[in-house]
């Protein structure tokens, strides 16, 4: 998410979704009753993302691609004086040259892109369907077929109760088993049985958790959709949305997809999507998987997913930090719930996170950080010891490496990653070149880095016993000299080993806002 005052009332929101297929843009607002009014929609078809494996890496052309699009939907979003949050899924999270684009996008674009989790990708999946169909008191599983993966939900009264990523997808399917457009009995057999073997296991744990209803959501099942329709003698709507799709049909169409020989035997089908079709079979028979294992009877489609799931999330995100001034619910009972399972010092992280939050508040004339930082701060603050589980030595490195490989609901990919550096500096070395975790991010990024664990050193030295010795803090700040006076609890405990630890973890902060810092 841009950084923005959020403060300001932010009317609209353009969510943008960087797909492995497509890059797709929804200019939207949500009035008081939480209804979405979509302004305007657009997609380019990027191909972002081209290989039968991982996609180990963007070609150049593809990112040219991207940027371009970019470009033109940061125009239409600013148009609109919409506040724009772009996120990107499988090609570009599994990318080694990943940073080049997200780099470009900001240089050129002006565009933020977070990564995101193919786990964080379903649950915003689930809200963008929950907000569009009647299924919240539903047990509902959601299934949305990507380019480069499948996400599989189960939500219930907007709680997440099962979810998965999976390596699946239209195109990286295609590429693996079609990749010159022709099909053959062998080849779709192939497809079948490694479709079969690859989603056993998540096919048990839908079984068990269980769903009553089902929703499909994405291009792949959006155009076998209409080709239901079309089989019918039906016109298509301009709009999908709740539309009830019979198991039988919707087999029938993929078994005629599965018959056609080639790509133009394919787009002589009724209702073929023909921007998709060297694409759909690989799709369908994803689909097919899931219709035949689990005995759907049918499947409700929906094409509300990802983009408007982003616009309801960043509402939800900007609304709470406007009331709150802290994390949002669920990012909050996200770290809090890393908390109690790595039995941290509740106390002593509370602490460090009010004095490490009133020193970037009283500094905020001199980073000019906004409220997004201030969150990272935050959840960073909290986190900072969850390495001590592992051992005393070396925890702020045991730090990074839980945060950055546990499931972190309400977080993306770029934010965890960003966490987990705070945490990783919060004492001994500063961020050098040589540490390959901070080298690998954005150069914007590594300034964040520095300031905000920064401050966070000062925060854990001016707790330096984890007694909450000191009361809380005052601030002045004279021309480049920034006066920090810490007052104790009690008189009867003098603050002297805080002040102590303090000032050993100055430096990281005075070079990092070019200032000097005198703690008394």
């Amino acid at each position: 998410m841009n950084s923005v005052d959020l403060e300001n009332k932010i009317p609209v929101i353009a969510a943008i979704d960087i797909g492995t297929n497509s890059i797709h843009l929804a200019i939207a607002s949500i009035n008081y009753r939480g209804m979405l009014s979509i302004i305007s929609r657009d997609k380019d078809m990027v191909r972002l993302g081209s290989s039968g494996t991982d996609m180990k890496y963007l070609s150049d052309e593809a990112i040219d691609r991207g940027v371009k699009t970019l470009t033109h939907f940061a125009n239409l979003a600013k148009s609109e004086k919409a506040l724009i949050r772009a996120v990107a899924t499988s090609a570009v999270r599994e990318a080694h040259n990943k940073n080049v684009f997200i780099e470009r996008a900001f240089a050129e674009a002006g565009i933020q892109v977070e990564i995101i989790s193919g786990i964080e990708e379903g649950r915003l999946i689930y809200i963008g369907a929950m907000h569009a169909l009647p299924i919240y008191p539903n047990k509902a599983l959601v299934i949305d077929i990507g380019g480069g993966s499948t996400e599989t939900v189960i939500g219930q009264k907007g709680e997440i109760l099962h979810a998965n990523s999976e390596k699946l997808g239209a195109i990286r399917l295609t590429k693996r088993f079609f990749e010159n457009g022709g099909t053959n009995k062998e080849t779709i057999k192939e497809c079948r049985e490694y479709i079969k073997g690859e989603w056993s296991p998540e096919m048990r744990c839908i079984e068990d958790v269980g769903f009553e209803t089902v929703v499909g959501c994405a291009g792949t099942i959006e155009s076998l959709a209409q080709m239901v329709l079309a089989a019918r003698g039906e016109a298509a709507p301009d709009v999908l949305n709740g539309i009830t799709v019979p198991t039988d049909e919707m087999l029938k169409v993929i078994e005629s997809i599965a018959k056609a020989d080639s790509m133009k035997s394919r787009n002589n089908l009724p209702g073929m999507d023909t921007s998709r079709s060297d694409i759909i079979l690989a799709g369908a028979l994803i689909l097919e998987s899931f219709l035949k294992k689990l005995s759907i009877k049918k499947i409700l489609i929906s094409p509300y997913a990802l983009r408007e799931g982003i616009v309801f999330d960043t509402l939800q995100k900007v609304r709470e930090i406007k009331e709150f001034n802290h994390l949002s619910h669920l990012r909050y009972e996200t770290v809090l719930n890393l908390c109690n399972k790595f039995r941290i010092d509740v106390k002593h992280a509370m602490h460090v996170k009010d004095i490490s939050l009133f020193i970037f508040d009283a500094l905020k004339p001199l980073h000019k950080l906004g409220n997004v930082e201030r969150e990272l701060l935050e959840a960073g603050a909290l986190l900072h010891d969850v390495g001590y589980i592992v051992s005393h030595d070396q925890h702020h490195n045991h730090s990074y490496y839980i945060i950055t490989h546990s499931d972190m609901p309400g977080f993306t990919n770029d934010e965890a990653e960003l966490i987990g550096n705070l945490a990783r500096y919060h004492r001994k070395s500063h961020p050098k070149k040589k540490h390959s975790e901070f080298i690998t991010l954005p150069q914007s990024k590594q300034e964040i880095v520095k300031i905000l664990s920064g401050i966070l050193r000062l925060g854990e030295g001016i707790d330096r016993r984890r007694k909450q010795y000191v009361k809380d803090i005052n601030i002045e700040v004279k021309g480049n000299v920034v006066h920090i006076k810490l007052n104790p609890a009690s008189q009867d405990t003098p603050p002297d080993i805080e002040i102590w630890g303090a000032q050993r973890r100055t430096p990281l902060l005075e070079e990092s806002l070019s200032v000097e810092i005198q703690i008394e």
